[in-house]
């Protein structure tokens, strides 16, 4: 019951301060609020709803943005809470937005069945697959582009080499990606160790309800067994966007792997006043700029460099 109950506080306390951010949102057809929590007062209002700009089964791809992007959540997230920022920007670009809850305890009381990447990335991913097929079924589209946020990376690359999602995937932009995993306070090497001593099950224990958790540990299992045929697909165009400030993704470097036809970004590179962290990528303008271009390089757009709070970006 402590969960639920902390989780519900949290939540209230960020739709304050994303009243606050929203009234400084500029006319357009979907308002633009850099602030990754802008999305949590619709997640408040109509639980497991979409964000306006999102889940508009009847678009139709332009010329100009033939791909319809999909968007993928990170932990503890859903297609609400995480895209506050990315749903009315790509919407307002011209592009059809999808974006989904994948790995969630669907039969959970809310607020717990609103926290998406709980389950095991096998099964996030197989949703996944299942909602971009439903988007190139309804677009007509050969193809899709993701855009991820921390766990999200994982679970949308396993759909891509694991799940034939590579012929269906065009680009996948990443944002505080963990192609190696994390050891956050030593836990990938606890992992590890618990592994070779038999305790896997009382390590995995200690992450409670986030099966997929103890999976994301570098030197994991999983990752060992994902990446055994190389980070990347030959096929998906990767662009990894990194702050080296992120708390959770340890070291930083774990989500910008090297490889053919890959792009690394830092976002602190030639910008000292950007303090955004692992969340705040999610409702960063710099961030948010990289991945339009990374989408779009036929068009690039300036990067701004101005000062980026960590935590709401």
């Amino acid at each position: 019951m402590r969960r639920v109950s902390g989780f519900s506080l949290f939540v209230v306390l960020l739709a304050a301060m994303s009243a606050i951010a929203a009234s400084s949102a500029h006319a357009q057809p979907y308002p633009v609020v850099y602030n990754l929590f802008v999305g949590v007062p619709a997640e408040l209002t109509n639980p497991g709803g979409s964000l306006p700009g999102s889940n508009d089964w009847s678009c139709r791809p332009s010329s100009a943005h033939p791909n319809p992007v999909v968007l993928a959540h990170g932990t503890a997230a859903n297609k609400q809470t995480n895209w506050g920022v990315y749903v009315p920007l790509l919407a307002n670009e011209g592009y059809c937005v999808y974006a989904g809850t994948f790995g969630n305890y669907v039969g959970s009381p809310w607020p717990n069945s609103a926290m998406g990447g709980m389950l095991p990335i096998e099964q996030s991913a197989a949703q996944l697959g299942d909602f971009v097929d439903r988007v190139l079924a309804a677009t007509g589209a050969a193809r899709v582009d993701i855009v991820a946020h921390s766990q999200g990376n994982v679970y949308g690359n396993y759909f891509i080499k694991r799940l034939g999602g590579a012929a269906k995937v065009d680009k996948f932009v990443g944002l505080a990606p963990l192609w190696l995993g994390s050891n956050l306070l030593g836990l990938g090497e606890l992992g590890v160790y618990s592994t070779q001593l038999g305790l896997k099950a009382a390590f995995d224990g200690l992450f409670g309800e986030c099966q997929a958790c103890p999976q994301v540990g570098q030197g994991s299992d999983f990752l060992r067994e994902l990446n055994a045929d190389g980070i990347y697909h030959p096929d998906v165009a990767y662009t990894n966007i990194a702050t080296a400030l992120d708390e959770l993704v340890v070291p930083y470097t774990s989500g910008l792997v090297p490889g053919p036809g890959v792009t690394n970004i830092v976002v602190q590179d030639g910008c000292p006043t950007d303090y955004s962290e692992h969340a705040a990528l999610g409702g960063s303008p710099r961030a948010a700029a990289y991945v339009l271009n990374a989408l779009d390089p036929a068009h690039p757009r300036p990067v701004p460099c101005e000062f980026i709070p960590p935590f709401t970006g």
